[in-house]
């Protein structure tokens, strides 16, 4: 066989082997297809996920089912005021031995897992919100001057409630950009909230299976990123992300009057990978432009700021990004 039909194959088992997987997120995690697209496809991309919610929508069970159905070590942690960068990274402890030595000894924080869930993570403070940093960009993180690697593959997802409240510190837009993607779960419809009704207050919980171990995910991530991209792609997304910036003279004006600042190269790059998944789940060889038009929002939603103004006036970014993206994907489909 040549290298291309290889890939073929693999792409085709992969996407079977995904087919499976989300029939058994749903099992658990019921209706909401949208977002269990979006959070694996941030996992299939080797990125961090923020979901943002109101509270009782079940991210904290998507998360955890994801756990289990990927095949990842996981671990939790509550973000309150006040966690200490120590209760997520880890600290040096002085043992002493028996024979009455002593010597410092790292003890691993919970971060040291393949699958971080940081719950409400706008409610620390942004010394501990910033230790995360690191270990997001890096896979690593750094105590006492000495590094210490994070079990492969490691990807953070985050909650963070859509309410201001007292006692929380919006995420700084260097944190933000870590974020593959912002994930929007909001109310379901009338038919899934009576399904999920019906199927959480009974007598026993649906289960959901294991599928993917943590070595198929990186090699999940090895054949999305050999997946070939069309030249129209590769401009579509760099069009896209290029108009979204206030000071690139041929953005459109309602970018120039509205946005204070856009999305840099690293959201471009997060384009390339979220529409290779995209096709991926749909059992598609190759991403199309309108696969570029569906990831623009969670991609760039939380890269972007509206003015002062433009906030004033109650325009939002998601129905900008919105116009933005269809304006693009209708000139590249003319030319």
């Amino acid at each position: 066989m040549t290298e291309a039909s290889d890939l073929v194959a693999e792409i085709e088992a992969l996407g079977e082997k995904l087919a499976e997987a989300k029939s058994s997120i749903t099992q658990r995690f019921i209706g909401q297809e949208r977002v269990v697209d979006l959070t694996l496809s941030a996992l299939l991309s080797g990125g961090h996920g923020l979901l943002i919610g109101l509270p009782g929508l079940g991210k904290t069970r998507l998360i955890e089912t994801l756990s289990t159905v990927m095949g990842m070590d996981s671990a939790r942690i509550q973000f309150t005021p006040d966690l200490m960068p120590a209760d997520i990274l880890g600290s040096e402890v002085l043992e002493t031995a028996a024979d009455g030595t002593r010597a410092f000894r790292f003890l691993e924080g919970p971060v040291f897992c393949q699958l971080l869930m940081a719950d409400e993570i706008n409610r620390a403070s942004p010394r501990t919100q910033s230790a995360l940093l690191q270990a997001m960009q890096e896979k690593s993180v750094t105590i006492a001057g000495q590094p210490h690697a994070l079990p492969p593959p490691f990807h953070v997802l985050a909650t963070q409630n859509p309410i201001e409240q007292e006692g929380t510190y919006p995420l700084p837009e260097a944190q933000l950009d870590r974020f593959l993607v912002q994930i929007d779960v909001n109310n379901p419809d009338r038919d899934t909230e009576r399904e999920i009704l019906l199927a959480t207050t009974g007598l026993e919980d649906a289960q959901s299976h294991q599928v993917f171990t943590g070595e198929d995910l990186i090699a999940a991530q090895t054949v999305l990123r050999r997946m070939p991209v069309g030249e129209a792609v590769v401009e579509t997304i760099l069009d896209l992300v290029r108009a979204c910036r206030p000071d690139d003279p041929d953005a459109p004006a309602a970018v120039r009057e509205s946005v204070s600042w856009g999305p840099g190269p690293r959201a471009a790059q997060a384009l390339m990978l979220m529409v290779r998944a995209q096709a991926l789940l749909e059992g598609r060889l190759v991403p199309t432009a309108d696969d570029v038009a569906r990831m623009a929002r969670p991609v760039l939603i939380h890269r972007m700021q509206l003015t002062f103004a433009a906030r004033a006036r109650g325009e939002g970014l998601a129905p900008l990004i919105d116009q933005v993206a269809a304006a693009v994907t209708r000139t590249e489909a003319a030319a």
